[in-house]
């Protein structure tokens, strides 16, 4: 198929006049629209006008521009078809063999909050959707593009073929032009059934949600080797999300390191000082906060050394010579930082098979976290929820120093990211034991003791972290016995008079949250 004429209409005109300059010297002929044809115009382009071409001015403030059949004959006509062509001859319609669209930045202009519905509505685009479609399905005949990456493609396969672009080409030309199109729609169906009318006032979810993601990664196998797996990345991942790492380095990340690494990264995110945060099997084992990301890693492996073989390790500071001379002593799997020294990556690239991942240190979210349950979906808002030293409730006699005060706090925000239920024993910045996923509030409790025990750290005079709150006294009980001095907890059982009474008779401190971080 060799290109005669192209059809030009983008809202996105990056690398527009470029593209269509060099398709003017390989002999193209240029249809265009609006603010499209000014911009190519002035740059001194030959363009025919749309309404001059169809012989039918655009109207309606632009609404009517390109649905014309001297426009859609042209995209739509089956070269190969002889009774096509002879249509086509009798109506004197020349073949329109490239389309180049985008569309009206609709997903843009809903994400700002001023966006009314009816500029909502103003930004769903008719025409464009219409072409894309008409050439996508007509990809024998017809090369469309959406994208301006792939500008540069088409014209290296039109130089290549001296003019000609192959059918395989055009057919994932289509590929993309479609799934372009669906995600274009599926962001309005998301908007309009999040409205119960037209007054303009959005639910926080859509009466019929409609997702789209594209394959980032092959993965080889899942959670475990029998089960098949990819990693999809959302169309426009949210700022500092995992899914816009970059691999300096390492072997291929797994399913398992991925999962993990979200888990870890968002965890160490939540933390202004320079942190640390070890994860395995989806669960802080170690994370600190201290002056350097030496001091931080050091503090956090101390935690639980034996549980961080094999781990994740998160830093959300620039990740230096020294503390990456500290962290390749031990094994592990993934290491994720907001940049590297030059001294940093010599170090670890000593470690070849050692994956090392760089994000953007920025504090962006997914709006939904999502959980597949047989024939369903459950579909909720993150947990982002930090609570501040103003916010807490102190429910007993005793109350927190300052740095109890600071440590609650700190601990609180581990335990949001660890499997339910959690126990989290800290002290000065730093987690000393770790009671992860038990039934039993109590064992999670013991658990965490032990932990910090094996580890040869003392517990006396720590905080302790419960992400719900205490349905009897014997979890206070086993804590405090452990050496907790002050503890932090939704409240809100039934027993909390009880649990209140509990702490003031073993002399310790409580401070409610009034909010839990349940995590399954």
């Amino acid at each position: 198929m060799f290109i005669k004429q192209a059809l030009i209409s983008v809202s996105d005109k990056t690398g527009i006049v470029e593209f269509a300059r060099e398709l003017h010297e390989l002999g193209v002929a240029i249809l265009s629209t609006g603010g499209t044809a000014r911009l190519l115009q002035n740059a001194g382009l030959a363009v025919t006008e749309v309404g001059d071409y169809t012989g039918f001015p655009e109207m309606l403030d632009g609404r009517v521009k390109t649905l014309h059949p001297k426009i859609h004959a042209g995209i739509l006509a089956r070269t190969d078809l002889p009774e096509h062509m002879s249509a086509m001859e009798r109506a004197a319609i020349p073949t329109i063999e490239l389309v180049v669209v985008n569309l009206y930045p609709f997903s843009q202009t809903i994400a700002r909050p001023e966006c009314s519905l009816e500029e909502a509505i103003e930004n769903i685009d008719i025409g464009g959707p219409t072409m894309v479609r008409a050439a996508a399905k007509n990809y024998k005949s017809v090369a469309v593009i959406t994208d301006p990456d792939d500008y540069a493609a088409l014209l290296a396969e039109m130089k290549s073929g001296e003019g000609a672009v192959a059918q395989d080409f055009r057919f994932r030309l289509a590929r993309k032009a479609f799934s372009h199109t669906a995600a274009y729609d599926s962001a309005i169906g998301n908007y309009l059934t999040s409205m119960e009318g037209d007054s303009g006032e959005r639910q926080a979810f859509p009466e019929r949600l409609n997702l789209n993601f594209s394959i980032a990664q092959h993965l080889r196998y899942g959670e475990n080797p029998h089960q098949q797996a990819v990693f999809y990345r959302d169309l426009a991942p949210a700022p500092g999300s995992l899914a816009s790492y970059n691999q300096l380095q390492g072997k291929e990340l797994s399913y398992n390191n991925i999962a993990d690494a979200d888990a870890a990264w968002e965890c160490v995110k939540t933390f202004d000082l320079p942190a640390c945060v070890i994860l395995k099997h989806a669960n802080p084992c170690g994370v600190a906060v201290a002056d350097t990301p030496l001091a931080a890693y050091e503090l956090a492996f101390a935690t639980d050394p034996t549980s961080a073989f094999g781990g994740i390790i998160a830093f959300n500071r620039v990740l230096d010579g020294a503390a990456a001379e500290s962290v390749i002593k031990q094994f592990v799997e993934v290491i994720i930082a907001p940049q590297l020294t030059d001294e940093a990556q010599q170090i670890l690239a000593r470690k070849t098979n050692v994956r090392v991942l760089i994000l953007p240190f920025q504090s962006g979210s997914n709006t939904f976290d999502f959980r597949r349950v047989g024939g369903g979906l459950l579909v909720q808002t993150p947990d982002n929820l930090n609570v501040t030293a103003a916010q807490l409730k102190i429910v007993t006699k005793v109350q927190p120093t300052p740095q109890q005060l600071q440590d609650l706090l700190f601990a609180w925000r581990v335990a949001k990211f660890v499997k339910s239920n959690a126990i989290v024993f800290c002290a000065n910045g730093q987690t000393l034991g770790v009671g992860a996923g038990q039934m039993s509030r109590v064992d999670s409790a013991r658990i965490a003791s032990i932990k910090a025990q094996n580890a040869g750290l003392n517990l006396a005079s720590s905080v302790v972290a419960s992400d719900a709150f205490f349905p009897f006294r014997d979890g206070l009980d086993v804590v405090v016995e452990a050496g907790a001095s002050a503890v932090i907890q939704p409240g809100g059982s039934v027993r909390d008079e009880e649990v209140i009474a509990a702490a003031d008779e073993r002399g310790v401190a409580m401070a409610f949250t009034g909010a839990r971080h349940f995590r399954h």
